[in-house]
């Protein structure tokens, strides 16, 4: 029996992520040091974990609503509304999801038939191509190019708007630049989607974590941009609660039912313990969120300085825990620079194209581990590229 027969076309043809075949890699060897994964290097905050532990020890090991705790989905509104500007019904607006990831997955599903395009700004987080095809959808990549500090424009945008077009993605902060967009831009993103009725599903996962005093703008809080926008947003970067895998996305109500249709047949709800515990994050976290923001902003500021002195051009990054240098002058590709790196100096990054083709020529290294280990990895990395000249 030839089981690849019977996988279905679109998922036997979908390629794994760059980031995890890359990854495999770096597990199969010692004393690396990591610039790769994603995931804040601080444990989530001792009484976020404590909540966690005492809804067990209370017995909260039960379903809940499909939608998630009521007491939950209220915080979730007051946060949103407090910090974004745009104010949802916690009982008909606010769906607790499984991270952001099932989050896109619910709205893309909720939306997209197929042949529908949905277009999305590159280089981009490695799930948005993969989601939308499995969603049946048409990937519609709109390049952004480190000239512009990886901000989409929306003369870039309005070129690939055709009559398919039915869903815009967003993700600012970005994951893997670090860019951000003015409001001006987003005013003139947000015409385009007016204009073009499109349904906007906007990733702020990282929306907490910028600086410099730079204002974080979200697109649903512009004029005539909450009705057609999914906001979605979690706790795993700013709260450093990767593990608990909470997210929530907010929407009009027709757009909310729709993707809850969609989550109580395949999850039914998010694990309740994590719910209590992310109530403890929205009531009491802003402290530790401001001390890991400032500890991030100090290793940025390093690690943006150092790359530069190196000559890899890398552009200051406003938001997220990246940088994304530009590393053509080695003469290496993306791949051969993060390999080379890896097997020669035992220092891990990830090649820009996991990110899509406009990532060649760039590899992203995360600033989400301790400045000393960064200190040391920006050594070996000083090596490699001095042994690399050409």
């Amino acid at each position: 029996m030839n089981l690849q027969n019977h996988i279905a076309s679109h998922v036997r043809t979908l390629p794994r992520s760059g980031i995890r075949d890359f990854f495999e890699i770096v597990q199969s060897m010692k004393e690396v040091i990591s610039l790769g994964i994603g995931e804040p290097d601080f444990d989530t905050p001792w009484n976020i974990r404590e909540a966690a532990i005492y809804s067990l020890e209370s017995g909260h090991t039960g379903y809940t609503s499909n939608l998630g705790l009521p007491v939950l989905r209220e915080r979730i509104a007051e946060y949103v509304a407090q910090h974004f500007h745009v104010a949802y019904d916690p009982t008909s607006e606010v769906i607790v999801t499984v991270g952001v990831s099932e989050g896109i997955d619910l709205a893309l599903r909720a939306l997209v038939n197929p042949g529908d395009e949905v277009l999305y700004h590159e280089p981009c987080y490695v799930s948005y191509s993969p989601s939308i095809l499995l969603a049946h959808g048409v990937p519609v990549a709109v390049p952004t190019r480190a000239e512009e500090n990886f901000s989409l424009t929306a003369e870039a945008l309005a070129k690939k708007i055709t009559k398919a077009s039915k869903v815009l993605m967003l993700n600012f902060p970005c994951n893997p630049t670090g860019a951000t967009q003015s409001r001006e831009e987003l005013l003139k993103i947000a015409q385009l989607c007016v204009e073009h009725d499109l349904v906007v599903l906007t990733d702020e996962i990282y929306s907490e974590l910028t600086y410099d005093g730079h204002p974080h703008v979200s697109i649903a809080s512009l004029p005539g941009m909450r009705e057609r926008t999914v906001f979605l947003h979690g706790f795993s970067k700013a709260f450093a609660m990767t593990g608990f895998r909470i997210g929530y996305a907010c929407a009009p109500a027709p757009l909310t039912e729709a993707m809850m249709k969609v989550h109580q047949y395949a999850i039914l709800c998010a694990n309740t313990m994590a719910q209590h515990a992310a109530i403890e994050a929205l009531e009491n976290g802003a402290r530790d969120v401001d001390r890991m923001r400032k500890e991030y902003e100090l290793r940025r500021n390093f690690i943006v300085r150092s790359f530069n002195d190196l000559g890899l051009e890398c552009f200051k990054p406003v938001g997220a825990f990246y940088v994304f240098p530009r590393i053509t002058s080695t003469g290496l590709t993306s791949r051969e620079f993060s390999l080379g790196l890896l097997e020669k100096k035992q220092v891990a990054c990830v090649p820009g194209p996991a990110f899509g083709p406009s990532g060649e020529g760039f590899v992203r290294c995360s600033y989400a581990t301790s400045l000393d280990q960064i200190k040391v990895a920006m050594t070996r990395i000083a090596e490699f590229v001095s042994e690399n000249k050409r």
